[in-house]
């Protein structure tokens, strides 16, 4: 989950990195550092603890300037947070950035030990450091050590090194963790992310599983787990740099809830007939293989995942084929019955969240009829991995809570159960409703957004709460689980999601005059029974916030807010009704008073399991 950058130019590179480190804070921020190798000073590190802006404070008073070096920004996971553990971490003349996991570096620590040297971090990376040390040793070829230290490295990791020996040379090497190269005019950066290096370049080159690379000024040599030299394309960046700047907006968050509107209609340009969807953008074979698709597995983690949840409703009612939802993180560990006629479907934001990469490649193994990535990131592994790809097109998010990726998933999945349906020649009804419905996405929430003063006014109601219940019934149960981890994830209130006809098996209990209780309330075929429970809270004392559709009749009183939304059909109701539930979240950890883009404890890209 952290995010390394790291160049070799003729300018001085202090600057890139620390800019570079700023846009990569999303993947964490318990400490940050950099190492550069400074003319005629060896290697200067400097390391901070918090927030990169504490690193700037830091080369305040100790500058560093070079025209080679590494940065980082943490997200711990081995070793609290502190400035020992952060990274750069040095061994003898060189330096190591690293984001992953050294899953046996306890037994190379040891070892490492009992050759003489010192470790003085908890960090597994410093394992890798002194290993490299301990084979330059050896031999005295950078290439060579990085080689013969990868051999031994069991995990998953993006590295970034330099070494005073080689002043004109950075080394990187991928394997589980996004890395990519930045081509510039005698000039080549890494990163864990394109985003990082927007600012000196929008040339970008992915590495593959397993490749390890050498850049100098002028040179950018790549060679895979054979040790076997490979080319790549250079890719342009197609997102625009400005996409990383917040503009009007108080937090990108905020920026990304009203961006939805134009990523939708960017997701959906190419794809809808009119009363049609176009498969052929699946990709080759993709439009054959459609037909011959009898069972669906969807595996994700965290938003992606109550992607999937409303998903399956989709596809088991408008398409008629049995549809499994996973846990990538349980999905891998325990052995999946794949029925003939199986498509795998991931869903990722970034593309390089650890345990839906392992999923992916697990599921390869288990003669599904083929698979699909659902992906926000072009050139992410997800994408390069399975054999179909859907992208979303919803362009950079930088918030930790996720928000436009989300209802451009379910646009994507909606999209798909169309094409389902349309492939198995459902009723043509049915199908030209949902392109319509699709079509009339981005107005309705524009619309939907209008509603922001109201929300913000009652976000208000939740100054001293510190529990709340969100109720759904069918396709909008998985809507308000993601309300309730909205609420969790940027405002700490604790928030917990229930069938709302599930409130008699337990969850009534916790109903006080003290717990909000949301609910999301279309006008569907569930709502009289959604009154029902309702009730049951209001019964109880529960404070009910209702995000109702206009022409839903609800009960009216004291202790009952409603928020009315236009009515919508009923297909694309949980996009729509997503959105209110997002604002609530925003105000909300205003009102609380936390870090809305960067909350606790979290980061953007889960690329550990």
């Amino acid at each position: 989950m952290c995010g390394i950058v790291g160049a070799v130019s003729l300018r001085n590179i202090t600057p890139i990195l620390i800019e570079g480190l700023r846009r990569l804070e999303y993947r964490g921020y318990d400490s940050a550092g950099v190492a550069v190798l400074a003319d005629g000073n060896g290697i200067q590190r400097t390391r901070a603890m918090g927030k990169v802006a504490e690193l700037e404070l830091a080369l305040e008073c100790n500058p560093a300037n070079g025209h080679l070096g590494i940065a980082h920004t943490r997200w711990a996971t081995h070793g609290k947070p502190s400035e020992q553990n952060a990274h750069p971490h040095l061994s003898e003349r060189l330096a190591v950035v690293h984001n992953g996991i050294i899953e046996n570096h306890h037994k190379l620590r040891v070892r490492l030990q009992d050759l003489g040297y010192e470790f003085t971090s908890d960090t597994d990376t410093e394992v890798v450091a002194h290993l490299l040390a301990h084979h330059y040793a050896i031999k005295p070829d950078m290439l060579c050590a990085l080689r013969s230290t990868l051999a031994e490295l069991h995990g998953a990791f993006a590295l970034g090194i330099i070494h005073q020996d080689e002043p004109n040379t950075l080394y990187c090497a991928r394997m589980g963790s996004p890395l990519v190269i930045g081509i510039g005019s005698e000039e080549h950066f890494i990163g864990s992310d394109p985003l990082a290096l927007l600012q000196v370049t929008d040339q970008f080159v992915y590495l593959n599983e397993g490749e390890h690379a050498r850049l100098t000024l002028n040179e950018c040599s790549i060679w895979n787990g054979n040790n076997q030299p490979v080319e790549h394309p250079i890719q342009r960046y197609e997102h625009a740099a400005h996409s990383l700047d917040k503009g009007e907006y108080r937090h990108y968050m905020l920026k990304e809830i009203y961006e939805q509107p134009a990523a939708i209609a960017n997701t959906l340009s190419g794809t809808l007939g009119a009363d049609h969807v176009l498969t052929a953008i699946l990709g080759p074979d993709a439009e054959d293989q459609l037909k011959h698709i009898r069972n669906i597995h969807i595996v994700a983690c965290g938003t992606s995942y109550h992607a999937g949840l409303v998903a399956r409703y989709w596809i088991e009612d408008q398409v008629g084929l049995p549809c499994q939802v996973e846990v990538a993180s349980e999905y891998r560990y325990r052995n999946v019955a794949v029925p003939e006629g199986t498509l795998l479907i991931t869903i990722s934001q970034s593309g390089e969240t650890a345990d839906t990469l392992a999923a992916l490649r697990y599921a390869k193994q288990q003669g599904y009829l083929g698979t699909l990535a659902i992906c926000n990131v072009a050139g992410s592994s997800l994408v390069r991995e399975a054999d179909w790809r859907l992208l979303t097109q919803a362009g950079p998010e930088i918030g930790v809570a996720s928000t436009k990726a989300f209802t451009t998933q379910l646009v994507a999945l909606l999209w798909l159960t169309t094409a389902l349906a349309q492939e198995r020649k459902r009723a043509p009804e049915m199908i030209a409703a949902n392109v319509r419905a699709l079509r009339s996405l981005p107005a309705l929430v524009e619309s939907v957004l209008e509603l922001d003063a109201i929300i913000e006014e009652l976000s208000h109601t939740f100054a001293n709460k510190h529990h709340a219940l969100f109720l759904g019934r069918g396709t909008h149960y998985p809507i308000a689980m993601e309300g309730a981890l909205k609420l969790k994830e940027i405002s700490y209130i604790h928030a917990e999601a229930y069938a709302a006809g599930e409130l008699k098996h337990g969850p009534l209990a916790l109903v006080d005059e003290d717990m909000p209780v949301v609910s999301v309330a279309p006008s569907d075929s569930l709502l009289e029974k959604l009154k029902s429970n309702l009730q049951e809270v209001r019964a109880r004392g529960g404070q009910l916030i209702n995000f109702a559709c206009e022409r839903a009749e609800l009960d009216n009183g004291d202790g009952i807010t409603h928020i009315k939304l236009p009515w919508v059909h009923e297909s694309v109701s949980p996009i729509v009704y997503t959105i209110p539930l997002q604002l609530l979240s925003y105000h909300v950890a205003l009102v609380k008073g936390t870090d809305v883009d960067k909350p606790r404890n979290l980061a953007k890209s889960v690329t550990v399991e």
